[in-house]
């Protein structure tokens, strides 16, 4: 019936506050860096936010002037932690990684200080306007925002310096707040916050001066001069300095009882109530359970405790369902009880062709109480935020109707707990953070005959009580087909309700009866198909050729090649005939269809007769699309198309799609069925190009998830498909990322066999991207088997290809290959070396798993030189990456490397641990060699443990399971 929001990673957006100790905000959670040195990069990013801060800035900010000499691999490895904890928090990256430095992406609302700076300008401007109530709401907001000292627990001069500045601002703000307030005449509510600020800062003669004033105007004479002959006193005390201007004048007027102190004209802040509630449907009839439980959450804002979270409440259904009049009808039910500042409410128009922008809306409800003409800000942002402060502390309730996305609705959420909002939309918007959702559903038989009762009178319906039913079930429920049948019923009083019953029974007029057959009216298969427009048909029958268990929205507008809007509508169209179902799924993710089995069967059946060039061209569009998405995942996770080929075949681009891919890798795994769909359809289909290129795409998802059998299948079914099209380009491609998983699984010989005439057709196509990948999993090959002069010079055969394409993961690769052969032949300051370069290369693109490989080597490189402390410190930060990730093969290395950091440590139980772990995974992933190679390492561990005898016997046992 009902559920609540996810309140993961896609639930709402991420803050950083600097305002007081430096924190990142999602949600209720609030998290500090334990790290102080990841502290002061972080607070040096934010503090220049969408500015390229330099690495050489950022040493100076951790160690000054003395900076040690492995300073900027430090850094690199506090930017990975970094960037580890944001994730934690929100999907993408934050931090981007440029030539010279790094930069934070963030949006003006997402920094305390930003939002501080922006309000304090709307609050002086609505101060200039005469607006001086609603100018004290918002600058109180603003200072709200602080949490103590600005950047707190940060220790750095180059930070303390912006700190000084931020603090000063703060009492700047409060200054002019508290001149604000004594101007409406809140002298006497102002005068323990201005000796309280007095106190803590003796020397600020402005605070000095008003204090005076407010005690002046409530009748503290006295005190006022004392204020002021103890303020001269730490004036000539602490600076040798007689007072300014500004207070000598206060104790001139106050000696003299000027009239000027007085109050010219008290103002108080006034917010005239406001109903703008639809009127309630008078034969409302039903959703009992649905009503208590909406007013049960709206009865809490009477108490309300401030921290609390706004009542939100989405409900949700097909049009015509009736979302809006059970909203409404609650709406009144407990708007005098509940919200008697007022209740706001606006028609969102979601599914029309111009939604309502959320800052028209917000425009109408502030002139709802008094902010016009030049009041009213001209910035989107400005408007949420005088909105929110409008409504702070006041009981008020938001009806926003048909609302078609979480960014329509967010802007005009309140803040405070004491207010609710109720929203009505054709789509769940499981974005919204701590939403409450309910799901309203069609009438059943007993519901039908309360509405039908309502709208032509009980007698009608109780003499004919036993057709209700039938007529229940020949509309499937849908209350607005209900009202419609009741509203001819009732302009015919002749009818019976069994004439309207055989009217609707003929199947091929059942629509024009009902005279909406877009929303939802249910008929059998064939009629309901009939009535389809071609487009609508054909459309139908394209999705029922994909082989597929559900699919997003956007595969219709490639089946049908139209934009995104038109095959929206059509699948509306195709759902509101329930034709196409809407499949409930994860929250946050977009809306998918599936198509009801019987539907399916019958569509194909209509296909069969379609032009089997009109079928392929269709698949063409889908499985381009696709590839095309696969490829745009590949692309945000690599920072480009680095380290995979692509083929020839057209693409099926549609950019809104790209809003999908903000994890490129979790959509990708969620996407993985109809992924190896597309590759099996087109090899099936012919598409060659389309088979192989998606597949090699796709190896971006099979070797961080380590899907080794579907790597495989996918591969062995396009290089199929490129044999019968005599494509010698695609089958050389198929086998060198078939000669990739081999390696993967250990086994070299089947590698060999399939990498080598690879690499030989690549030279005679003179294809470089080719020869790059098939030289360096070769050299992977020598490599392994310990021949590592071949080794070498097949990496710097791809290096120079990569260098040559620009290919930056690529190149990164080698380098930590390179290094590992060095680390091996124990020239650590070259493998080092070359590790720099592979991070700086990868943070460059911004690709995690080549950035983690380095990082794993690099820890290895550290144990080796003996710095052991450091070297835990960078694998821990390598192991936390490709956990984030769920990268199984990274996991393996990671913990292997850590076993052996353990072992050279003595921390023999540790040690024992990581290669267990380590070894399981490889086995897991099917890596053979590397299994070996960590039992072998495992027995020494066992050996130091408990003597040779007892470490025998355990490997042995573990060979045994390997095997």
């Amino acid at each position: 019936m009902s559920s609540t929001a996810d309140s993961g990673v896609n639930a709402g957006p991420i803050y950083f506050e600097l305002l007081g100790p430096i924190s990142i905000v999602h949600g209720d959670n609030r998290k500090q860096l334990s790290s102080h040195r990841q502290r002061v990069i972080l607070a040096a990013l934010l503090l220049s936010a969408n500015r390229v801060v330099p690495v050489d800035t950022l040493i100076d900010a951790v160690w000054g002037e003395r900076p040690p000499a492995t300073a900027r691999s430090q850094v690199y490895i506090c930017m990975t932690a970094i960037r580890g904890t944001l994730r934690e928090f929100a999907p993408g990256e934050l931090v981007v990684t440029e030539p010279t430095g790094y930069f934070m992406r963030l949006e003006p609302d997402q920094l305390d200080m930003r939002r501080f700076e922006r309000m304090c300008s709307a609050a002086t401007r609505m101060a200039d306007r005469g607006q001086l109530a609603e100018a004290v709401v918002i600058q109180r907001r603003a200072l709200d925002l602080w949490r103590g000292p600005a950047l707190s627990g940060v220790s750095s001069p180059l930070i303390e310096t912006q700190a000084t500045r931020l603090d000063e601002d703060r009492l700047v703000a409060q200054d002019i707040c508290a001149e604000w307030e004594l101007r409406l005449g809140r002298h006497r509510e102002m005068i323990s916050e201005l000796a309280e600020r007095v106190a803590a800062h003796p020397l600020r003669e402005r605070s000095r001066a008003q204090l005076m004033l407010a005690l002046h105007r409530s009748g503290r004479q006295a005190e006022a001069l004392e204020t002021y002959r103890r303020g001269r006193q730490e004036l000539i005390d602490q600076l040798g300095l007689e007072p300014g201007e500004e207070l000598r004048r206060m104790e001139a007027l106050i000696l003299s009882d000027d009239a000027e102190l007085q109050v010219a004209e008290p103002v108080r802040a006034t917010l005239a109530p406001v109903r703008q509630l639809p009127t309630d449907t008078a034969d409302f009839v039903g959703r009992d359970e649905l009503i208590d439980e909406v007013s049960g959450l709206l009865n809490t804002t009477l108490d309300a405790r401030p921290g609390t979270a706004v009542p939100v409440v989405v409900a949700s259904g097909l049009g015509g369902v009736g979302k809006s009049a059970l909203v409404v009808h609650v709406a009144h039910m407990v708007a005098g009880r509940c919200f008697a500042d007022g209740q706001l409410y606006a028609n969102l128009s979601g599914p029309s062709t111009r939604p309502r922008r959320p800052g028209e809306v917000l425009s109408r409800f502030l002139q709802s109480f008094g902010v016009r003409g030049g009041s009213l800000p001209d910035d989107d942002v400005e408007r949420a935020e005088l909105y929110r402060s409008l409504l702070a502390d006041r009981h008020v309730l938001v009806v926003l109707e048909d609302a078609s996305s979480e960014a329509q609705v967010r802007p005009l959420l309140p803040g405070s707990p004491s207010c609710a909002v109720l929203i009505t939309s054709r789509h769940r918007l499981t974005g919204l953070a701590g939403a409450h959702h309910i799901d309203v559903s069609a009438f059943g038989e007993d519901q039908a005959a309360d509405l039908l009762a309502k709208i032509i009178g009980p007698a009608r319906v109780s003499a004919e009580r036993d057709q209700v039913g039938e007529l229940t079930r020949l509309v499937d429920g849908l209350p607005l087909a209900l009202r419609i049948i009741g509203s001819r019923l009732s302009s015919r009083p002749h009818w019976t309700l069994k004439h309207m019953t055989r009217l609707l029974a003929d199947e091929s007029g059942r629509l024009d009866e009902l005279a909406h057959r877009d929303l939802g009216v249910r008929t059998t298969i064939s009629l309901t198909y009939n009535g389809l427009l071609p487009q609508e048909q054909l459309l139908l029958r394209s999705l029922c050729d994909f082989d597929a268990d559900s699919i997003p929205g956007w595969v219709a507008a490639a089946a049908l090649d139209v934009d995104q809007t038109d095959a929206m509508r059509l699948l509306d169209n195709l759902t509101d005939a329930n034709l196409v179902r809407v499949v409930a799924d994860d929250p946050g993710a977009p809306i998918r269809y599936r198509v009801h089995d019987l539907v399916r069967i019958f569509a194909a059946e209509q296909a069969a007769a379609d032009p089997a060039d009109l079928r392929s061209a269709a698949q063409a569009r889908i499985c381009g699309g696709w590839l095309w998405l696969a490829e745009q995942a590949h692309e945000r996770l690599y920072g480009g198309q680095f380290t995979v080929m692509h083929g020839s075949a057209a693409r099926w681009e549609s950019d809104p799609l790209l809003a999908e891919l903000t994890d490129p890798l979790q959509w990708l795994d969620a996407e993985r069925a109809n992924l190896l769909a597309a590759v099996r359809n087109s090899a099936a289909a012919g598409l060659d190009e389309l088979s192989w290129d998606l597949a090699m795409t796709l190896v971006t998802l099979f070797e961080a998830r380590s899907y080794v059998g579907e790597w495989e299948e996918t591969h062995l079914e396009a290089l199929a498909a490129a044999r019968r099209a005599g494509n010698r380009r695609a089958e050389a491609a198929m086998l060198c990322s078939l000669g990739s998983l081999y390696l993967t699984r250990g086994q070299t010989g089947k590698a060999q066999a399939v990498l080598i005439p690879a690499l030989r057709a690549f030279i005679e196509l003179d294809d470089a991207g080719g020869r790059a990948l098939a030289a360096r999993n070769i050299a992977t090959m020598h490599h392994r088997k310990g021949e590592f002069r071949q080794a070498q010079q097949r990496y710097r055969q791809a290096l120079a290809d990569f260098r040559l394409l620009g290919d930056h993961i690529g190149e990164a690769h080698v380098l930590v290959n390179l290094a590992g052969i060095d680390l091996d032949l124990e020239r650590v300051d070259t493998a080092v070396t070359q590790l720099e370069e592979a991070l700086r290369l990868s943070g460059l693109a911004g690709h995690r798993r080549t950035e983690a490989q380095a990082m794993y080597r690099m820890g290895e490189a550290l144990v080796a030189r003996g710095e052991l402390r450091a070297a835990g410190e960078t694998l821990r930060g390598a192991l936390a990456m490709v956990r984030d990730d769920g990268d199984r093969m990274g996991q393996m290395h990671v913990l292997r490397g850590l076993g052996r950091m353990h072992l050279a440590l003595g921390q023999l139980a540790n040690a024992e641990y990581c290669a267990r772990e380590a070894m399981a995974l490889a086995r897991e992933v099917g890596d053979r060699q590397t299994a070996d190679q960590i039992r072998s390492e495992l027995a020494t561990v066992l050996a130091r443990l408990g003597g040779s005898g007892g470490a025998t016997q355990s490997v042995q046992s573990e060979s045994a399971a390997g095997a």
